[in-house]
């Protein structure tokens, strides 16, 4: 069955003009591509989210219920809102040898390339299946993802190997930090500020809190160590902190939050036992003296874990005989492959464009590493049919 034959630019120029903001709908994007891959005879697995605005996109190129290597993208983008921008962040602009626009690095270039090299996979006798993977709500947090991973191996075929085009420049990445994020919430008792003693000041029992973190914010810089990341240890920071309502009022409640980047091999459960153990006997205690009624809670609000290829990966091998270099990376930001390798499908992270640029204003990506993503597809595609 004959389709469009789009360029890895003509794509790259629709994708951009779908505004996939992680606030709103991917679905006319997804839904491009659905058409795209029908017009050459490739099914579709469409996977929506609870409000049926948003989906993942799952499709097979060559043997069906084979595992095969998966190329990962996710189809939301950051917002431009507080942007200066030069051009429309919603039309791909070409100036000298850069393209413009949001997710033109991160990470629609990738998927674009993804797309352009289908008719050449269908013309080409794959011995290995090629599976794309789409998905939505990377960027608030790799939500998305988790509902296709989850059906991979029952319904949807698990790969035996996934690429995560995320922006390297055209690098091997076999390591990433994942970022954990918590919510603590404190409730004291309210008391007019002149009868400071009769409440329970929640901001001033918060600070116990930031105080142990601080603690823990030290340890994790000793405790866990990797040249290979920059910086070289896990991070703590806390990102948000509000209570109070008045400043003739002891403040009754306060929230805040906090997030780790935690290395390989950092135990995230372990962690937060210990936090909770420090709210229930450091500051729980103290504050039911005066107020019985006072309570401490503590939400992990989201986990994405770190990633590190197992040794010997053969997704690593094969990216790097693929990219035609010899070593390795590890970035600090955090990608969908480890949720891919926990879910069975052992991961690498390799796709165009340079980090620096995702999320900027004027966000661009040279065209050159479009070209070298390309060249890498057409490998990939050549080495799946010499089996």
């Amino acid at each position: 069955m004959g389709g469009a034959n789009y360029s890895p630019e003509d794509l790259l120029e629709r994708l951009v003009g779908f505004d996939t903001t992680s606030h709103k709908s991917n679905l006319d994007l997804i839904r491009f591509v659905e058409d795209y891959l029908a017009q050459h005879g490739i099914s579709s697995t469409i996977v929506p989210d609870e409000t049926g605005q948003k989906a993942n996109l799952f499709a097979t190129i060559g043997a069906q219920n084979k595992p095969g290597v998966c190329l990962s993208g996710h189809t939301d983008v950051v917002p431009v809102t507080g942007q200066t921008w030069t051009t429309d962040p919603f039309k791909l602009v070409r100036k000298g040898d850069r393209y413009y626009g949001r997710g033109t690095t991160d990470m629609k270039a990738f998927v674009a390339c993804a797309l352009a090299s289908v008719p050449e996979y269908l013309a080409s006798d794959l011995t290995m299946p090629i599976h794309v993977a789409l998905s939505h709500d990377e960027e608030i947090g790799c939500i998305g993802v988790r509902s296709l991973i989850a059906r991979m191996g029952q319904d949807v075929v698990l790969p035996a190997m996934t690429i995560v085009g995320e922006p390297t420049g055209m690098d091997v990445v076999d390591a990433h930090k994942g970022p954990a994020r918590w919510n603590v919430e404190l409730s004291g008792r309210a008391a007019h500020s002149s009868m400071a003693p009769l409440g329970v000041n929640a901001i001033s029992y918060m600070s116990r809190v930031i105080g142990e973190l601080l603690r823990q914010e030290d340890h994790l810089k000793t405790a866990y160590k990797d040249d290979r990341f920059d910086p070289p240890y896990p991070t703590l920071q806390v990102t948000k902190i509000e209570g109070g309502t008045a400043t003739n009022i002891v403040p009754v409640h306060c929230a805040l939050c906090f997030d780790i980047r935690s290395l390989p091999g950092f135990d995230v459960d372990t962690f937060e036992v210990d936090l909770r153990r420090f709210l229930n006997e450091s500051c729980l205690p103290d504050m039911r003296e005066i107020a019985p009624e006072a309570w401490v809670k503590l939400d992990r609000a989201n986990y994405v874990p770190p990633f590190e290829a197992q040794p010997g990966s053969n997704v690593v091998a094969l990216a790097l005989k693929l990219t035609e270099k010899n070593e390795t990376h590890a970035v600090s930001y955090a990608t969908e492959a480890g949720l891919f390798q926990t879910g069975g499908a052992p991961s690498v992270v390799c796709g165009p464009g340079d980090i620096a640029q995702a999320h900027t204003a004027d966000e661009w990506i040279a065209v050159d590493q479009i070209d070298k993503c390309m060249g890498f597809l057409r490998r990939l595609g050549q080495w799946a049919s010499a089996g």
